[in-house]
């Protein structure tokens, strides 16, 4: 079927052709819905928009794009034609013959119409750059205060600086962010000494604004994209102009670019890998020319930022592949292609959308394993083999041996994140806290509490005795561990863990190793046969409670101040295997065994980048907030109900406050209720036969406001009202922005509640709590 320009083409060369009589109507199908307006004649939808729409440009993507003369308000008249690149240009040009498409062609005003698009185009350049500036001015502005630590920015600030110090830590975020803010920090002249330790920290003579800088210029750039984006898709201005408006005069986003955070870096990837695929989209056409894979390729490299900053960049992974599928689906529904062609293209967004981001992130993953090498505060959230990699860990260039054996003194370290080492100390549990024995704990520090000697089950003497030989620990084997410094054997029984039910208590039982059945255990390497011997640091070992069949290990619960709120070890009596049950063996202290150098027991890269991504993802299911700490539901932030102090409480302090400007937010909930309205309308209006105007395919206010103008007024008057309504949207979000533009860039003063205050009669909802 032909396109909405193909069938006005024909009309048009039906009635201009000598052989045949005029058509008095349009096409049969075009007849079928008439549209009417208050003193207007009623039309046949194709005639109202080839009258009322003379003056617009409908250009949308890779659609036909049709622009006339003036007209009389039906199809049949003596008008010019233009058709410009676009699906429809084809089948246009087979459906009319050769003869009657170089006809009007020729009859094309082409010196006008190329003089409109140059003027079309500068004022598109002009205004992009009156809104660079215009957001790069509002970012800047009073960017150096406070002059001290606000909200986040004393974790991401302190991250920046351990990448100068090259000092290794852990965040359950991905590492490009964190490290970008330390490059600005080491370019702009900081040194890395800051300790970021809490909010309201001076910086005092600390060079804290270059990475303030390099957030707020990601966070600028983000209003011309939108610009970019909008006016790619929708070919107009005014759409473009009121997206940069309502972006530039948001004091939520404002906020979040002007301070050190991953926030308005994750935002930039995400507005560059959107603009690059439109701008790719647009590329269609001319497919494997140089535009099209420099925006294919650009779209990769920005998905790779994206998820590299955070993981919630998996959205934009999510629309680019999804916008990917149905290019594919439609270039295969083309016959015309070859298999070859189609191979081409394939073979295109593999390269450029799967392997090259891949090789970008993990790329991120290599420099930051590099720039990190020294121990910091991170190295107790991975495995002792990690850790043997990191100078300054005890681990390091260190030499142990390398298989366990009876009579050794070891740490045996949950796999577990944030759990440590399996520790015990004097102290007994409280009465009425299960039998009143020795407590047994773990411990994130190293600590001579955590060592323990391992031995057989069955017998007293000691292993290390020069006349006994070695006897190595094999997988299957009854073993009994005593604590080293206080000689109690590592014990379970049936009485109540103190924090989990149904758990097992674990506890320090005997004297001087001797004890009773409750000592023993039955030690397990994961996936591993009977008879193998356990490797130090590599071996993923389990204890089997051998009376009350339990399993060793940790709920990650914090005990009371009577456990000095260290981690509680319990015995578990469901067997399956999770990490808060396994173990490995760390440091290993045997003068009967050679040593060996740890570096031969360092993991590769590929096992380290597992095993970073294993870490993350449980430090984010493990996050919750402490007791004292700001939290929200799901549903405050879209509504805009409750706001984030980033820096300030009382009316004496520099008070800064995140909260999204009420106007644009609430505006946003407004279009979504109106453009699932409006575009369920059209889609049961297209599905009955109507052809509707390309311009409801644009921005939703602006579509709205060019339908408002063309039903209230005359085809003169709708364009000045079409202008004045978006006009008034810029203004009405300017405004809002000055009536809270003191939440963005901080005030001292009075409350909201005082008359006195700049933000008196501005608390619209009782949550927010400026």
């Amino acid at each position: 079927m032909l396109c909405a320009t193909s069938r006005l083409l024909a009309a048009r060369a039906a009635a201009a052709s000598p052989a045949q009589p005029r058509a008095r109507g349009p096409a049969p199908r075009c007849r079928r819905r008439e549209l009417h307006f208050p003193g207007h004649p009623k039309l046949p939808l194709c005639g109202f928009l080839a009258g009322r729409l003379a003056r617009l440009s409908v250009p949308t993507g890779r659609r036909a794009i049709l622009r006339r003369g003036r007209m009389p308000p039906v199809v049949g008249g003596g008008s010019e034609l233009r058709l410009r690149k676009g699906r429809c240009g084809p089948q246009v040009a087979r459906a009319l013959g050769p003869d009657v498409a170089a006809e009007a062609a020729a009859r094309s005003p082409k010196r006008p119409a190329w003089g409109l698009r140059r003027f079309e185009a500068a004022g598109w350049w002009v205004s992009l750059a009156l809104v660079t500036l215009l957001s790069f001015a509002t970012r800047f502005h009073r960017l150096d205060e406070p002059r001290h630590v606000c909200w986040d920015e004393t974790h991401f600030g302190k991250m920046g600086s351990y990448y100068i110090n090259r000092t290794f830590f852990f965040d359950v975020h991905p590492p490009l962010g964190k490290m970008l803010i330390g490059l600005a920090g080491y370019l702009s002249g900081y040194d890395g000494t800051f300790m970021f330790q809490r909010p309201g920290d001076k910086y005092e003579q600390h060079n804290y604004m270059g990475m303030r800088r390099f957030c707020a210029s990601l966070g600028s750039l983000l209003i011309p994209f939108a610009y970019l984006i909008v006016l790619e898709l929708s070919k107009s201005l005014p759409a473009a102009l009121l997206t940069a408006a309502l972006l530039t005069f948001d004091t939520g986003c404002l906020t979040l670019s002007q301070y050190i955070l991953l926030d308005p870096i994750l935002m930039f990837f995400i507005m560059a890998a959107m603009l690059s695929m439109v701008k790719y989209n647009s590329c269609a056409d001319r497919p494997f020319s140089a535009p099209w894979w420099f925006w294919l390729s650009l779209t990769g490299i920005n998905l790779a930022g994206a998820l590299g900053v955070k993981f919630v960049g998996l959205f934009i992974i999510l629309q680019v592949g999804w916008n990917t599928i149905s290019d594919l689906w439609h270039l295969f529904g083309d016959l015309s292609l070859s298999l070859v062609t189609m191979g081409k293209h394939l073979t295109a967004r593999i390269l450029c959308l799967i392997v090259l981001p891949l090789a970008l992130y993990t790329a991120t993953y290599a420099v930051h394993f590099m720039v990190l090498n020294k121990s910091g505060p991170g190295d107790g959230f991975f495995s002792s083999a990690f850790q043997a990699r990191l100078a300054g860990n005890n681990l390091h260039n260190a030499s142990i041996p390398e298989h366990l054996a009876y009579g050794s003194v070891i740490t045996v370290k949950n796999l577990r994140m944030a759990i440590g080492y399996l520790h015990s100390h004097r102290h007994l549990y409280p009465e009425g806290i299960g039998a009143r024995q020795q407590q047994v704990t773990t411990y994130l520090h190293k600590d001579y509490n955590n060592l323990w000697i391992i031995k057989k089950h069955n017998t007293n003497s000691d292993p290390l005795d020069p006349s006994f030989p070695v006897e190595f620990v094999r997988h299957g084997d009854i073993i009994r561990l005593e604590h080293k410094e206080t000689s109690r054997n590592l014990h379970s029984h049936y009485h109540e863990a103190p924090l989990t039910r149904k758990h097992y208590q674990v506890t320090g039982y005997g004297i001087n190793g001797t004890g009773d059945s409750n000592d023993f255990w039955r030690i397990e390497v994961v996936n591993r046969k009977f008879g193998n011997r356990i490797k130090v640091l590599r071996s993923r070992i389990r204890f089997i409670h051998l009376v009350t069949g339990c399993v060793l290990g940790s709920s990650g619960k914090i005990l009371p101040k009577w456990g000095w709120e260290q981690v509680e070890v319990t015995c578990t009596p469901y067997l399956k295997e999770t990490l808060n049950s396994i173990w490995n063996v760390e440091d290993h202290i045997n003068p009967k065994l050679p040593n060996i150098s740890l570096d031969v027991l360092q993991p590769s890269f590929p096992e380290i980048l597992l095993e970073s991504h294993m870490v993350m993802i449980r430090g984010n299911n493990g996050l919750k907030p402490n007791d004292n700490e700001f939290t929200s539901k799901p549903w405050h932030w879209p509504i805009n109900y409750q706001g984030l102090r980033f820096s300030g409480i009382n009316d004496t302090d520099f008070r800064v406050y995140l909260l999204g400007n009420p106007v644009v937010w609430w505006l946003n909930l407004l279009s979504i209720a109106l453009y699932l309205l409006s575009g369920s309308i059209i889609a049961v209006a297209v599905q009955r036969g109507a052809h509707l105007p390309a311009e409801v395919e644009g921005v939703l206010w602006d579509t709205l406001l060019r339908l408002c103008a063309w039903s209230l007024a005359s085809f003169s008057l709708a364009s000045s009202i079409h202008v004045l309504g978006v006009l008034s949207l810029v203004l009405g979000t300017a405004y809002s922005f000055y009536l809270f533009h003191p939440l963005a860039y901080g005030m001292v003063g009075p409350l909201a509640q005082d008359p006195r205050s700049p933000m008196a009669g501005l608390r619209w909802l009782e949550s927010w709590d400026f």
